[in-house]
């Protein structure tokens, strides 16, 4: 089931591996720095569009980032997220 504030874990924890900052991510999603805080502590949502960037830029699937799954495996070239 999904859970904003595993989303917002998994977020924060996969920006800190790429040693990205809250301001580079937001650059990077064309969004507020603070939005990219909001979301990392489950108080706000991602639209899809943004949730396939983060899935692309991750190179995560979207059921791993939204805590449907643990497993963390990569995007194949032409997978659907």
């Amino acid at each position: 089931m999904y859970n904003r504030e595993v989303f917002g874990a998994r977020l924060r924890e996969l920006r800190n591996e790429k040693k990205e900052t809250q301001r580079d991510l937001a650059d990077f999603l064309g969004v507020k720095q603070n939005q990219i805080g909001e979301m990392e502590n489950g108080r706000k949502a991602s639209t899809f569009a943004k949730l396939a960037m983060l899935c692309e830029h991750y190179n995560v699937s979207a059921d791993y980032l939204l805590g449907l799954t643990d497993e963390r495996r990569p995007l194949r070239k032409g997978e659907a997220l």
